[in-house]
């Protein structure tokens, strides 16, 4: 039988107030609350708290706070990236961004919705402080070299190839090829690079 957490992460209904995953969580936002706090020159300290958040990371990563997860652990991370101030990643599945990567500021990518009809979404499930709703978890993953401007919102499902460059304020609702310049809402390809 599978965990609520193995059923998540297949894109499956799964219970959001599972005590293994409420647990993560919580970890997870005391985790991003010592990040952002700390010093910005202490390099060693950044790392250690990044090793313990995310699933994964290669070398010369570099994220600068704030900076907001669901879990953390969900998120991977290639070599020589930078992410902005601002960014929010709700990796209720997998987010994996690979190298050479530059994430603007306030860039948001969902690996989580909720069904667009109302009455889909309550309850599905409830502890004493709260009613925990329908989700749906979809991976999200972005290629190598890739530029994803600032205040861009990339939607849950979605791939961006490798060497691809969104346009700032852009919401990336379907998947990008390589080598593309895509901007807009939604999203399109406007030429290939």
């Amino acid at each position: 039988m599978k965990t609520e957490k193995q059923k998540m992460l297949a894109g499956e209904s799964y219970d959001g107030g599972d005590p293994e995953l409420l647990n993560r969580w919580h970890k997870a936002k005391q985790l991003t609350q010592l990040y952002n706090a700390a010093d910005t020159t202490d390099h060693k300290r950044l790392m250690l708290l990044l090793d313990e958040l995310l699933g994964s990371h290669g070398e010369k990563v570099w994220i600068t706070a704030p900076f907001f997860v669901d879990y953390g652990e969900n998120i991977h991370l290639g070599e020589n990236c930078e992410i902005n101030c601002n960014c929010v990643f709700l990796d209720c599945n997998t987010i994996t961004i690979g190298k050479n990567a530059l994430i603007g500021p306030n860039v948001q990518i969902y690996a989580v919705g909720h069904p667009v009809k109302a009455s889909d979404r309550f309850p599905i499930s409830q502890t004493e402080d709260f009613a925990f709703c329908q989700s749906i978890t979809a991976p999200v993953t972005i290629g190598d070299n890739v530029w994803i401007g600032g205040n861009s919102v990339i939607l849950p499902g979605v791939s961006i190839g490798n060497n691809v460059t969104i346009g700032a304020g852009s919401v990336v609702t379907k998947s990008i090829p390589d080598n593309s310049l895509a901007v807009g809402n939604p999203c399109r390809v406007i030429r290939n690079l």
